[in-house]
């Protein structure tokens, strides 16, 4: 009888001991995790932040959709202005040339940012899910102005960690918040990752 009644107490200290590890373990893999995957996020939401600031240069606007901003990237080009003279010198007398000339967009993209227009609209670990994007013009300030935001819930991306009980390892974990950047209402290029 003994012998069956330490073999139960031994269980149950297995059973205890697994517990206290699990639920060690499961806060730091959830943090780790959750780390990796916002870092990726944020890492392509500045890609595509970029690319917009790019697509504004050239349309004077930004692009509502990846198809649009890619083929404006693909196909159109920058503009570059030489001023020769200074036309803010009231001294000056000489002519004030303007000259223009054009740089594909797609080679800057390419060679100096290094990103890849096709795979753009993709969230990273999202499991082909694409990023929200909007873009329109508001007044602002009496002014109209191009405004954009693109962005994407954090449950799309952060796989067996997407359910809302893992709160409780951090306070300001929601799945169903959006990491983005852009404002529709104002004028603010900003990630709310950057706050």
């Amino acid at each position: 009888m003994r012998i069956v009644i330490n073999l139960i107490l031994a269980a149950i200290v297995v059973g205890l001991v697994w517990v206290l590890i699990s639920s060690i373990q499961e806060p730091i893999a959830f943090k780790a995790e959750k780390e990796k995957r916002e870092n990726a996020v944020i890492d392509k939401l500045m890609k595509i932040r970029t690319a917009q600031e790019a697509f504004r240069n050239i349309k004077g606007g930004f692009a509502p959709s990846f198809d649009s901003l890619s083929y404006v990237l693909k196909n159109d080009s920058f503009a570059i202005v030489k001023v020769i003279g200074d036309p803010d010198d009231p001294n000056f007398t000489g002519e004030i040339i303007y000259d223009t000339t054009y740089l594909p967009a797609y080679d800057s993209i390419r060679a100096v940012m290094g990103m890849s227009l096709d795979s753009l609209r993709f969230v990273p670990y999202g499991r082909g899910k694409s990023f929200d994007i909007k873009a329109d013009t508001i007044t602002y300030q009496s002014t109209t102005v191009p405004v954009v935001e693109v962005g994407v819930r954090r449950k799309e991306f952060m796989g067996a960690f997407k359910d809302p009980r893992f709160a409780r390892y951090d306070s300001g974990y929601d799945p169903n918040s959006v990491l983005k950047f852009g404002n529709m209402n104002a004028p603010n290029l900003s990630g709310n990752w950057e706050r």
